[in-house]
């Protein structure tokens, strides 16, 4: 079983993404709604939810953890890979491979503050992108947004139109939240068709089934079961926007 965790509902497009490279395996996912968003958190409190997180799936039955949020990454995924008994999956920003489709060495980078202001965001800027010039958008009224499932709303449309509009000649843009790609469709309509996007939730489908392999996870029926910390009838209808369907929700407290 591949357990998946997030701050919110941003993490379901990872793990579409895993579903998609993974059709057989069975994924629990866990959106931390008590207390999202992640982002504004002091990195102490972020590193503390995400360890209680990756070990309520671990006594789940996760045989691998996906943290399936960019903030939480930066925080805590040493912590995670020293504390918990089963292989640990991570994401950060497309950093690397925004810099290389850029035509003009204008890269701009949508995620949260807390990502943005990482220890783990600067080496990659340092590593990858010295000689590019990197925009950094902190956008945590997207991430709002696409909590109460309005993917495709004028207030949605108008809240990217002034995030973008700050960085006109940027030709690539990154999205390092989990929360963005369901507004892909008005970012690359706002942004224009010259204009990159960059999402890293297929390459953590493709580290985690790569880590399945080597860990030899057997084969499950492909079942997905989503809990949350918060509210499930407050949650499922923007879950089922998400997604693209409904899925069943169970409540579980996670102190």
């Amino acid at each position: 079983m591949i357990g998946i965790f997030d701050s919110g509902l941003g993490g379901l497009t990872v793990t579409r993404a895993i579903r998609n490279r993974l059709p057989t395996a069975d994924l629990i996912y866990l959106a931390d709604s008590a207390y999202c968003p992640y982002g504004p958190r002091p990195a102490a409190e972020v590193r503390s939810r995400a360890l209680a997180c990756g070990r309520w799936l671990v006594e789940q039955g996760a045989q691998i953890v996906v943290v399936a949020c960019n903030t939480a990454t930066a925080a805590a995924i040493e912590l995670l890979r020293s504390e918990l008994p089963v292989a640990v999956v991570g994401m950060e920003p497309g950093v690397k491979p925004a810099v290389a489709a850029s035509r003009r060495g204008k890269v701009a980078v949508m995620a949260t503050s807390g990502t943005l202001a990482s220890d783990r965001f600067r080496a990659l800027v340092n590593a990858y992108a010295a000689d590019v010039e990197v925009y950094t958008l902190a956008c945590p009224d997207l991430v709002t947004q696409v909590e109460n499932g309005a993917l495709d709303d004028d207030q949605t449309r108008a809240l990217i139109a002034d995030y973008l509009a700050t960085i006109p000649d940027a030709d690539v843009i990154v999205l390092g939240c989990t929360h963005f790609p369901p507004l892909t469709p008005l970012i690359s309509a706002c942004a224009g068709p010259k204009v990159t996007i960059i999402d890293t939730g297929p390459a953590v489908a493709a580290q985690t089934a790569r880590v399945a392999e080597r860990i030899g996870l057997p084969n499950g029926s492909g079942t997905l079961r989503c809990y949350t910390t918060g509210d499930p009838q407050q949650i499922a209808p923007a879950l089922a926007n998400v997604w693209g369907e409904a899925l069943p929700l169970t409540r579980v407290n996670i102190p």
